[in-house]
This record gives C-alpha cells, structure tokens and sequence, in this order.
C-alpha cells in the first residue's frame, strides 16, 4: 500500500472510479452533496445544510454530519485501494465540536492503508456565506476492503 502522509494526485483511473462510485449513492444524491476533490489518501465532498436536515434547534442535524465525514473518509480509503476493491465502513467514531450551518465540507483522508484494514479520519467544517470556517467534528474509523 502506497504511503499517505505526502498527498500526491490521484491516478486518472482512481479519480473516475471514485466520481463513478459517488455518482451511484443515493444518500449523497438525497442530501445534494458533491465530490469536490480526489486526492491519493485523501477526499472532500460539501453539502448544504437545507432545511429538511436540520435538528430542532436549526443547525446541521448530527447525522448528516456523520454521513458526509464518513463518506469523505470511505472515499478516501477508496483511493489507495486497487481496482476491484471497494471499502465498506467497520467502525465509527464521531466528536461533535460545533453546530453547524451554511455549508458543511467533510476532508477526508487515510491514516494508515492496509490489505486487511484502513485508519480513517475525517474533518467536518461548516462554512458560513462569507466564507468563514468552523470546525464542527472530528472522525477517525476503520474501513475494511471488500470485492463485492
């Protein structure tokens, strides 16, 4: 596996495959999310916060949260893998830090690859419409490669 603390650009062939595999998830296509970079180890997908995602207090509902920082660390994993191999999610963990609102940004990246399990972490921002940005969770998992 290919080492990820130096961010070096994805291959043509991961970056079409990963858009490929997003393009095919109906929870990103519900919540209007988009892939917005492809790195080797490392993905960032943005979100709105719309209305129908919101808890009762008006900020971003934790589980979208949970949803774009999990994606954004799966895709990540994606990355390294080699063609053929997809990622499912074995365990999670989430800190929530702040509410948030605006538009939400999930980076994710690998922490450590590997043939039987990858270490994932992921940052959720919340961007407001002058751009200003909050951190508003930390993520860090573990994804295991599966061939489906």
């Amino acid at each position: 596996m290919p080492d990820t603390t130096v961010t070096a650009p994805a291959t043509p062939e991961t970056d079409a495959r990963i858009r490929a595999s997003f393009a095919q998830q109906a929870m990103m296509e519900t919540i209007g999310a988009t892939l917005e970079d492809v790195t080797q180890g490392q993905v960032v997908i943005s979100v709105p916060v719309q209305d129908q995602f919101r808890q009762q207090q008006g900020v971003a509902h934790a589980g979208l949260v949970f949803t774009l920082g999990d994606n954004a660390a799966g895709y990540a994993a994606l990355s390294v893998m080699p063609p053929g191999v997809e990622v499912m999610t074995v365990e999670m963990k989430i800190n929530m830090l702040a509410p948030g609102q605006g538009r939400l940004i999930a980076e994710g990246r690998v922490l450590k690859p590997g043939r039987r399990l990858v270490i994932v972490a992921a940052d959720v921002w919340s961007e407001d419409a002058t751009g200003v940005r909050k951190h508003v969770a930390a993520l860090q998992g573990t994804m295991i490669p599966v061939t489906l």
